[in-house]
């Protein structure tokens, strides 16, 4: 950290989101965002929270998140992630708009990205989902339907019948579906999700229903990356429980790279940020006012872990989503137990194995 910087306190940040078009988006997404006219017709992503977003507001506005982790370090990310990132910030949150079916896609674990991929400086990604709207007989594809096998798996994409592999699950609003790397996974259409993940982009695409990308060529496979990552047993468990922490407050999974909790609020609430972490709010049903910071719908803020004591105001009613970065055995494992949670009941929600 330079001379110059050690008395800038880290404050609230705002941060300009990132709109992203793809050939699978809509306008669902703009439609509940109130965006103005006229409407994209393939808007597919908003990254709400990430390491390239330029920051709006502060001492550092127009710089971006990244550059703010940098020179904020442990004050703006907190002490449990460094040894793992250093400065970088180690989450991407969005919201995503599935008009179309996505590809199914694999992701590969920190091991493997470190290894194979470590030319690209990425990280594994572990991601989760939190479905806000569902069409009638919605569906996400969510690992196999049964055990496979490398040899089978790649014979059903060369001969086009993966789609009779894979399992199909319905979802609805309010469900939560934990998504680990090497998970084979689709976001199929009629779905509008929030998601939080590794900052990482490395993903591998087994099939596109053959078809064409915007240069009117079928989009790249990497089957043989694919192959070496897919987890070919059947989840274990298929949608996460939430566990209420208090009144208002449920903790909807957690994982050694994140926890995502949802708050309900009607009265204003007192908060305070820990040594230990960053956290980012985002408003998914009405408005708030989020240490000092007015936020509307979709809306995000990210709070640097040094900021301490700060209140969140609804206005009238709001539902927020928070993410941070856990210290599992101090933030979660301990007081659930002390709440008295069984470990059983605890590792359907908190993924710490």
């Amino acid at each position: 950290m330079h001379a110059g910087n050690r008395a800038m306190t880290p404050s609230p940040l705002r941060l300009q989101p990132k709109f992203d078009h793809r050939l699978w988006g809509g306008q669902r997404l703009a439609r509940w965002l109130g965006l103005p006219e006229p409407l994209p017709t393939d808007l597919a992503e908003i990254w709400l929270v990430y390491a390239e977003n330029p920051i709006l507001n502060g001492p550092l506005a127009g710089k971006t998140l990244g550059q703010a982790a940098q020179t904020w370090g442990e004050a703006l990310l907190g002490r449990v992630c460094i040894p793992h990132y250093d400065h970088d910030f180690p989450q991407l949150t969005k919201f995503i708009d599935a008009n179309d079916r996505l590809s199914i896609q694999v992701h590969p674990d920190d091991t493997y990205a470190h290894t194979v991929e470590a030319h690209t400086g990425f990280h594994g990604k572990t991601e989760a989902w939190y479905i806000l709207h569902a069409e009638p007989g919605a569906t996400l594809i969510y690992g196999l339907n049964r055990p496979s096998h490398r040899e089978e798996f790649a014979r059903a994409v060369a001969e086009g019948w993966l789609e009779d592999l894979v399992h199909y699950l319905p979802v609805q609003a309010g469900d939560v579906i934990f998504v680990p790397a090497g998970t084979l996974h689709a976001i199929n259409e009629g779905i509008l999700l929030f998601e939080i993940q590794q900052k990482s982009d490395l993903t591998y695409r087994v099939y596109d229903y053959q078809r064409l990308g915007p240069d009117g060529r079928p989009r790249a496979l990497h089957l043989e990356k694919a192959l070496d990552v897919i987890r070919y047993e059947p989840p274990a468990q298929e949608k996460i429980p939430p566990l209420q922490l208090e009144e208002g407050r449920d903790l909807l999974v957690a994982c050694p790279y994140f926890a995502l909790e949802r708050h309900h609020l009607t009265t204003p609430r007192a908060y305070s940020t820990r040594p230990s972490s960053f956290e980012t709010w985002t408003v998914i049903q009405g408005a708030a006012t989020v240490a000092g910071e007015f936020l509307g719908l979709g809306q995000a803020l990210v709070l640097p872990a040094s900021l301490g004591a700060y209140r969140i105001q609804p206005h009238d009613e709001a539902v927020l989503l928070r993410t941070y970065y856990p210290d599992l055995p101090t933030d979660l494992l301990e007081p659930l137990r002390k709440q008295g949670y069984s470990d059983q009941r605890i590792a359907q929600t908190v993924k710490y194995g």
